[in-house]
């Protein structure tokens, strides 16, 4: 099993369990070699009609939401945009969960590899810095997971029944809004699958940063031939780990491309849906629109949260240069031939790998795009209360006339 060869999975996977008892990931156990091949099997065949049964869960719910919505809609009179608008966001409770279970079919042999990638390079880069005197942290690894990823699904899985039971309305009965309470917390979570993997990418990062820093100090004080090249062969090393970081940078983008494409998409109209259910409830006396607040906020930190670890990732990254840049001014020896050539071929690569964690080249997920997508959230809420503004006045203007 490949958290056996690798710390950082060992440390990752009870959130991976987690997430696989939601249907969003494959056991991580079903991943490396087993000699109980045939139990293994078994658990895996289970797994897929457990994985089924929740599927056909999430349909029921999302029918049954889709009837609620229309009658909710019949019941207070208002336009069909708002029908429309609510049969497009709970359909998307079902598109989300057939885009995840084809993503973990089709792309089971490409996680393994990821798991695989991680476990080796882990393995590869503790044995480049045993030179070095080892991993030096600051903060553990568990200590930056439980703290990102622990304390947030704690405190989301905590408060969304709480803030959200109340606001599904009467047409939907109790036994529909636990289910689908774990419907809209299950999709909530991948989110936070993704931070999982962002993570693990950032401490390698961090772990082959903190390696450079040591070369970049041995350099000042080395005039000696011989240290001079097995310091410039640690250095080829060391590029060639960053490399291999940015390909897995890409297979984790690869990997969750559909299902984070549609999280965005699902949360963004979601939080249209409760502003617009919102103003509607103003005109009703509703009390629930108190939650409704509360309700979008959480829903833009789970948004937040990858987008701020991967900038912290890119950030790390982008600290290379700087590094490779204070190695060539403050070496003893910077005329000598093998570290020139190779620090320029490290400069071109950091010049040409440049670490975007992106969502199939249709948007980056950083700082830069959140900032964009609450302007584009703003700019769609202003959009909606001038159109119920505008119907308002029109239908006062009627009643006038008549």
């Amino acid at each position: 099993m490949v958290a056996h060869k690798s710390r950082l999975l060992a440390r990752a996977f009870p959130y991976l369990d987690i997430f696989s008892v939601f249907a969003l990931t494959p056991p991580p156990q079903s991943f490396g070699h087993t000699p109980h091949r045939r139990l293994r099997w078994y658990l895996m065949t289970g797994y897929v009609f457990y994985a089924t049964a929740i599927l056909a869960t999430v349909f029921i719910v999302s029918y049954f939401n889709i009837i609620a919505i229309d009658e909710e809609v019949l019941e207070y009179n208002v336009s069909d945009f708002t029908r429309v608008m609510g049969n497009i966001q709970k359909s998307l409770y079902s598109i989300m969960a057939i885009a995840n279970h084809l993503n973990m079919l089709i792309n089971y042999r490409r996680l393994g590899g990821i798991y695989k990638d991680i476990a080796d390079l882990e393995m590869d880069m503790d044995e480049a810095s045993q030179c070095f005197g080892g991993q030096r942290q600051r903060f553990s690894f568990r200590f930056r997971m439980a703290l990102c990823v622990g304390v947030w699904m704690i405190l989301m899985v905590g408060s969304m029944p709480r803030l959200t039971m109340t606001a599904m309305g009467p047409f939907v009965s109790t036994l529909l809004k636990i289910l689908t309470e774990f419907v809209m917390i299950m999709q909530q979570l991948k989110s936070l699958e993704y931070c999982v993997f962002v993570l693990i990418i950032y401490e390698l990062v961090l772990r082959l940063r903190r390696t450079l820093s040591q070369l970049q100090e041995e350099f000042q004080d080395c005039e000696q031939q011989d240290m001079l090249q097995a310091l410039c062969v640690a250095l080829k090393r060391n590029q060639l780990l960053l490399g291999r970081i940015w390909r897995l940078e890409g297979d984790v983008g690869s990997y969750f491309t559909p299902t984070m494409l549609l999280l965005f998409l699902y949360n963004g109209l979601t939080i249209l849906h409760m502003v617009n259910w919102a103003y509607i409830n103003k005109f009703l006396y509703d009390s629930c629109c108190q939650y409704r607040f509360l309700v979008c906020s959480t829903l833009l930190v789970n948004l937040l949260l990858p987008c701020l670890l991967s900038q912290r990732c890119i950030n790390a990254y982008n600290c290379f240069p700087r590094i490779l840049h204070k190695i060539r001014c403050t070496s003893a020896d910077p005329n000598f031939a093998m570290l020139t050539r190779g620090l320029r071929e490290y400069s071109l690569q950091m010049e040409h790998l440049k670490l975007r964690f992106t969502c199939g080249g249709l948007f980056d997920i950083n700082l830069k795009y959140f900032g964009g997508l609450l302007v584009t959230i703003f700019g769609y809420i202003i959009i909606l209360i001038q159109f119920k503004v505008q119907a308002i006045a029109e239908n006062r203007y009627k009643k006038v006339v008549n």
